[in-house]
């Protein structure tokens, strides 16, 4: 994995803890978890991409 890879993937997971962390002080809020969704897919794609 490159170096931007790497990063993409970090950040993947600090926004699931985070946006995890939010829902359970506050509640869910739809947009947060499609933000971490289109982020998770993007990082899977830049995955996959490299894959190649």
């Amino acid at each position: 994995m490159s170096g931007s890879t790497k990063t993409m993937g970090v950040m993947t997971v600090a926004a699931l803890v985070a946006v995890t962390g939010y829902t359970a002080a506050l509640g869910s809020n739809g947009w947060l978890w499609f933000g971490w969704v289109v982020l998770c897919l993007i990082t899977i794609g830049m995955v996959a991409a490299r894959g190649h």
